[in-house]
């Protein structure tokens, strides 16, 4: 499925991670495509890429948790670029830290960027979609917004209120006979910058818990989600066992992660207590779209790829049973 190459994107979190490695997916098609994060560096070589590789980029230095400021963001877009096609709620922040050593300023911060910034970004592209009859709200989702873990409260609780917030969203969209749609991609544990600048209280250094993927992987997702008009789109076979397996067995997940989880967020190696971090500001420089864990992450997901082609499975699954059936007569 290929975008046409005048279409307009906005990527909230767009300078590093997942919203990185989303731009290069869409600058690959030659989007427009609006850039909002806080990071002037990240900003700016995201933009030198859409460039590049034969997109238009405009760079909108926003911090999320600014209802107004992600409203004057999107009224660039559609002044500069034309009316917008696809919004993609990314921005995120997270503090690895145990609740009861939480401050309240840190659960405000968190649920301000994390949730309150979907919020925004979504009421700014109904603002426009809606009058049109037409466009795609995509919601950057996680396992964790249906089994959460220790250490990362804020942030669960965060991608949990997303999930209500969006399907009320679709309900209000169907009683309304609305042709905008709203789709969440949920993704696994993924190589990207945030471990490295996650606010975090642990005595080691934080890691995705395995098994790790690269951002790569779900910017395949989210493109592919932005076209297919498919109510949510869950990515790698983690994913697939957390938000089932809790509808099973929740309290088999709370013993669990009770025992495994605080290990399986750590590396071996000592956190340095003296690095930046990102909950107040911008961290200085361009991450790109990959953490340090290049060596243990996959670039693939053969659930994502069976995902995306269910249709032609279940096709090609017919015609084998339909095969089958003849040899079996024959027989």
């Amino acid at each position: 499925m290929i975008a046409r190459p005048s279409e307009v994107v906005v990527i909230t979190g767009a300078s590093a991670g997942v919203g990185r490695a989303t731009v290069r997916e869409f600058a690959r098609r030659r989007a427009s495509i609006g850039l909002i994060a806080r990071g002037p560096d990240g900003l700016e070589a995201a933009r030198r890429e859409v460039e590049a590789a034969g997109g238009r980029a405009l760079v909108l230095p926003a911090d999320v948790a600014d209802a107004a400021a992600v409203e004057q963001a999107a009224a660039r877009v559609e002044d500069e670029l034309g009316p917008i096609d696809v919004w993609i709620n990314n921005a995120t922040t997270s503090v690895f830290s145990p609740i009861k050593e939480m401050l309240p300023e840190e659960f405000k911060r968190v649920t301000e960027v994390t949730y309150l910034g979907v919020v925004y970004g979504t009421q700014a592209a109904l603002k426009r979609m809606l009058p049109r009859d037409r466009g795609t709200i995509l919601q950057v989702g996680s396992a964790l917004a249906y089994r959460a873990i220790p250490l990362q409260s804020a942030y669960c609780a965060a991608k949990h209120a997303i999930q209500g917030f969006t399907e009320s969203l679709r309900c209000e969209l169907i009683n309304d006979r609305s042709r905008v749609h709203v789709t969440s991609v949920n993704l696994p544990a993924v190589n990207t910058p945030q471990f490295g600048w996650n606010k975090s209280r642990l005595p080691n250094h934080p890691q995705p818990v395995p098994p790790i993927y690269q951002p790569e992987v779900a910017a395949e997702a989210i493109y592919f989600a932005a076209h297919a008009r498919r109510r949510e789109l869950n990515v790698g076979m983690p994913t697939v066992v957390a938000i089932y397996g809790n509808r099973i067995a929740p309290g088999l997940g709370d013993y669990y992660l009770g025992w495994q989880g605080y290990d399986s967020q750590q590396t071996d190696e000592p956190i340095d207590q003296h690095r930046p971090t990102n909950l107040w500001k911008p961290v200085a420089g361009d991450r790109g779209a990959h953490g340090i864990f290049d060596d243990r992450a996959s670039a693939t997901s053969p659930q994502l790829w069976a995902n995306m082609n269910r249709g032609w499975l279940a096709v090609a699954g017919i015609a084998g049973l339909a095969c089958a059936a003849l040899v079996g007569r024959k027989g």
